[in-house]
């Protein structure tokens, strides 16, 4: 009997409420067989066996160490034997078993990656190097984006710590108090990028942020600009940006000068929030004749800001970044800035974080663009 007789047959006269208990009864007997039918489905699928390395053996004829060994590319094989395992496993739909080998050897091939966000080009750069790197040794990342949070960043690194990862780029030398000992504790290869100025847990690579901030100071007060102002997102979340507008500060003070103004925006860092950052500042403080921002793309809002309101740069206005993006490199004028070696710090890091070194820092440097804006 289906659905519309069964309900026809009991929906007469006084028997309407045994009706829709007795359609419920019957909906959840038909779920139950419903539910049972898929589970023998499944079952049945699960029966199935899945594609074994032994079998990609069998159909290359060679032994199941030589395709482990092709299919991570480690090791030595000749390139017909290469063909030979890739043709098999291509014929047999072969898909390895990730899992299965981490648990075999404690550690997978997986390397992860924290940053602080995608919206600024510098760590899309470091990527291409980790990237570049890790591919030709056979790895992969694994990336996670924190936004410059310490608490999202203590997450990220939990969760990648469960899988037993390779190793850990992280950006940055400060962390959470319980992020720190689950990176000291790990067992695996940490290393922190992107600043040295601080105690790292075992490798670090990059460059000072209190160097670049002094020099970018000193290049200013040797062109002749004596009334200065800041524009930059918040210092208090990126603290290597924080780390360079203390070097920044420090040299003006050398050299008996002082920041006269600055301007923080609560937001990350943008071309938009650059230019009105700057318009900001300037309509409180006209005086000012060079403004320091947080990174170029902060720069180049500024600059955009100049060319919309008619103030020469760098005659009325010197501006000067941090990073050495390539559209600052290429804008009308060439953007004055410091050059970081972002996609070099990612190739070292990776490098790195796969070797049996000692724990050592590697300062890369950095580079002073005189550029045309200051």
């Amino acid at each position: 009997m289906n659905v519309p007789d069964l309900v026809g047959s009991l929906a007469c006269g006084d028997n309407r409420s045994a009706a829709a208990l007795n359609l419920a009864n019957w909906r959840r007997f038909e779920g139950t067989n419903l539910a049972a039918r898929r589970s023998r489905k499944s079952s049945r699928k699960r029966d199935k066996p899945s594609v074994t390395l032994e079998a990609v053996a069998r159909k290359a004829g060679v032994g199941a160490s030589t395709v482990s060994r092709v299919l991570r590319k480690q090791g030595s094989f000749s390139p017909r034997t290469r063909d030979k395992v890739v043709a098999a496993v291509e014929k047999l739909g072969y898909v390895p078993n990730n899992i299965a080998g981490t648990l075999a050897s404690t550690r997978s091939q997986l390397v992860g990656v924290v940053i602080p966000s995608l919206t600024n080009i510098v760590f899309p750069d470091l990527l291409r190097g980790v990237h570049k790197t890790l591919d030709a040794a056979g790895y992969k990342s694994v990336i996670g984006v924190t936004e410059y949070d310490p608490s999202q960043e203590e997450l990220m690194i939990e969760s990648m710590l469960a899988w037993r990862p390779a190793g850990l780029i992280i950006a940055g030398l400060e962390h959470t108090n319980r992020a720190r000992t689950m990176l000291k504790n790990s067992g695996v290869r940490v290393v922190e990028v992107f600043d040295i100025d601080g105690k790292g847990i075992d490798f670090v690579v990059g460059f000072s942020n209190l160097a670049v901030g002094r020099t970018s100071a000193q290049f200013l007060v040797s062109r002749g600009y004596r009334h200065f102002g800041y524009v930059g997102h918040n210092i208090e979340m990126d603290l290597r940006a924080g780390k360079r507008l203390s070097g920044f500060k420090l040299a003006l003070q050398a050299a008996g000068l002082s920041l006269q103004d600055q301007e923080l925006v609560a937001r990350p860092s943008s071309v938009e929030e650059g230019r009105n950052g700057l318009a900001r500042l300037l309509a409180r403080n006209p005086a000012i004749d060079a403004v320091y921002f947080s990174n170029d793309d902060m720069a180049i809002g500024g600059y955009f800001h100049c060319l919309a309101n008619a103030i020469a740069v760098p005659d009325r206005l010197a501006l000067f970044g941090c990073n050495g993006l390539e559209v600052a490199r290429f804008a009308p004028q060439p953007l004055s800035t410091i050059r970081t070696p972002r996609f070099l710090m990612g190739e070292t890091g990776a490098r790195l974080v796969l070797t049996d070194e000692p724990s050592k820092v590697v300062d890369l440097g950095f580079e002073l663009i005189e550029g045309a804006t200051a």
